[in-house]
């Protein structure tokens, strides 16, 4: 079947299977290859994207769910200028990954939720990164780059 959407801020025409999922979609046929699939579940989050704003699963959400709406992936967060975004760097500044397969996902989340509530409690963030798993890390860093991006972000808007 042929679907439309917006990726990336980019209009996009494709073909799926009616049983194709967006983590397919993206990595198999759009070769963008930092959505992770690990679990193929819906339980780890190393394949979450934005659509309309919101996580989802790619590893789950079938493709063709994405008709007509705004998927965000973690290729479209880098400005066009090659500057990452906030949480991107945070996530490197405060040592938030060791072998990075979930951070893609992690960031992506983060993203949500600072979108949602540009100044969480150290509460409602581990609250909302539930679903993503880290074998590596210990959480702590990532917590600590999510505080840190709000914190410029805030700043920056300032």
């Amino acid at each position: 079947m042929k679907i439309h959407f917006q990726l990336n801020g980019k209009d996009i025409d494709a073909d799926c299977e009616p049983q194709e999922t967006l983590a397919e979609l993206l990595r198999n046929r759009l070769n963008l290859n930092g959505t992770k699939v690990s679990c193929e579940v819906q339980v780890c989050g190393a394949c979450t994207v934005l659509v309309d704003g919101l996580p989802v699963s790619a590893c789950t959400h079938l493709a063709y769910e994405v008709r007509d709406r705004d998927v965000l992936t973690i290729e479209g967060l880098e400005s066009a200028d090659g500057v990452l975004h906030p949480i991107q760097q945070a996530f490197i500044d405060e040592f938030a990954f060791q072998c990075g397969y979930c951070t893609p996902g992690m960031i992506m989340s983060a993203k949500a939720l600072l979108d949602e509530n540009p100044s969480p409690a150290r509460e409602e963030i581990i609250h909302h990164m539930d679903g993503n798993i880290c074998r590596c890390t210990g959480y702590l860093p990532i917590v600590k780059a999510i505080e840190s991006a709000a914190q410029r972000t805030k700043e920056a808007k300032a």
